[in-house]
């Protein structure tokens, strides 16, 4: 019995653990010395500053928002990876699933704050969690419920039509459910962004590494910690559902083979629904927690945060769960990257509005490359 738990611990605890740790280090190793490299090759373009003294001084700190953002779009990519791993269709409603999460999270954290029930800024008390883990879990709850109603209204009466056709549904339901947020919150609420309230020590930081001759202190939010341990948390329940539990097995069964998997016994339509419960629950998490960070949410926001994350599932392999989490690293340091770089490397010919052109553009050219991911997991064919 004991090796067992210890075959568990080792399975489900330790080696995804691993895996991030050995993720986050090899995405700040590679791509910090493609940095230092391209610095000393446009050295000459710049006769302002150093630039290989500039790049050293804030690459620490670009780094660490880099992987923040990374672990925020590893969230969000979480989801569209469930569902394509059992349909093997992208489900595009998944970033105003997310939006409602975030939404809903922020309503009760200022529903909170106006009953006077929120620690003022600066405290440092526990409850200042409470409150962010009730608001965490009732934006979980209603992503997840959204999720598995638009899967029944939406979805299942299409599974046996041709790929295109839920895909338009997918398009036609994002489009629907972002309309109704905004009648909703200009209803209900009066307005057309909800903003994070201020309290705890949230938005203060914590020194990493104190100022050392030549660099910046490293220091990081304590909402940048929540975000991280949050993820990181979701993604080893996450690899524990799929594979170490009977409905996760059943989930699997299902998206290696629908019809032989019904033939054993297992419930499909259920399997599926499941499938659609579990991502909106992990939309719902990502969309506090991108709330977090970007501290003011509205009924549009899903669009680009969905939309990175979508190709942080297809850089790091969609369809693999961990893969997800690699694409997110790497997409959030390739931003952050060119945002704070690109106009020093171009003496300001380019600025951080350029970002995504340059972000897009590694992702084409991987993929041209490695068509199926740089984890390249491929998706079990259907019959």
């Amino acid at each position: 019995m004991r090796r067992f738990s210890d075959n568990l611990v080792v399975r489900y605890l330790l080696l995804p653990l691993g895996q991030i740790v050995a993720f986050i280090l090899g995405t700040s190793v590679v791509l910090s010395a493609f940095i230092i490299a391209a610095a000393y090759l446009f050295r000459g373009n710049v006769t302002d500053f150093d630039l290989v003294e500039r790049v050293f001084l804030v690459l620490p700190k670009v780094l660490l928002d880099g992987i923040t953002f990374g672990f925020v779009y590893a969230s969000i990519a979480l989801g569209y990876t469930m569902v394509y791993g059992v349909l093997e269709f992208i489900n595009f409603a998944h970033s105003e699933i997310f939006m409602l999460g975030g939404v809903v999270g922020v309503l009760v954290l200022d529903f909170f704050g106006d009953r006077g029930l929120l620690p003022p800024p600066g405290d440092s008390g526990a409850s200042q969690f409470v409150f962010l883990g009730i608001a965490l879990l009732l934006g979980m709850l209603v992503s997840g419920g959204v999720a598995v109603a638009v899967e029944r209204i939406a979805y299942r009466p299409l599974l046996g039509a041709p790929r295109l056709v839920p895909l338009i549904s997918a398009i036609g339901v994002s489009f629907v459910l972002s309309d109704l947020t905004r009648l909703a919150l200009n209803v209900g609420f009066g307005t057309f962004d909800v903003v994070i309230p201020v309290y705890g020590t949230l938005d203060q930081q914590i020194v990493i590494i104190p100022t050392l001759e030549g660099l910046l202190p490293l220091q990081i939010q304590v909402k940048s910690v929540v975000i991280i341990v949050v993820t990181i948390a979701m993604l080893i329940g996450l690899n524990y559902f799929v594979g170490g539990t009977r409905r996760g097995a059943g989930i699997r069964a299902v998206a290696q083979n629908r019809p032989v998997a019904s033939l054993m016994g297992i419930n499909v339509t259920s399997a599926i629904a499941i499938t659609f419960l579990v991502g909106g629950l992990l939309g719902g998490a990502a969309g506090l927690m991108y709330g977090l960070k970007a501290t003011r949410l509205n009924a549009f926001t899903g669009f680009l945060p969905g939309l990175r994350a979508f190709t942080a599932a297809v850089l790091g392999g969609i369809g693999n769960l961990t893969g997800a989490l690699l694409g997110g690293l790497v997409l959030g340091v390739l931003e952050s990257f060119a945002g704070a770089f690109l106009s020093m490397f171009t003496n300001g010919a380019f600025g951080a509005e350029y970002k995504d052109i340059v972000t897009f553009a590694i992702l084409i050219v991987v993929l041209i490359f490695r068509p199926s991911g740089l984890l390249g997991s491929p998706v079990g064919q259907k019959a």
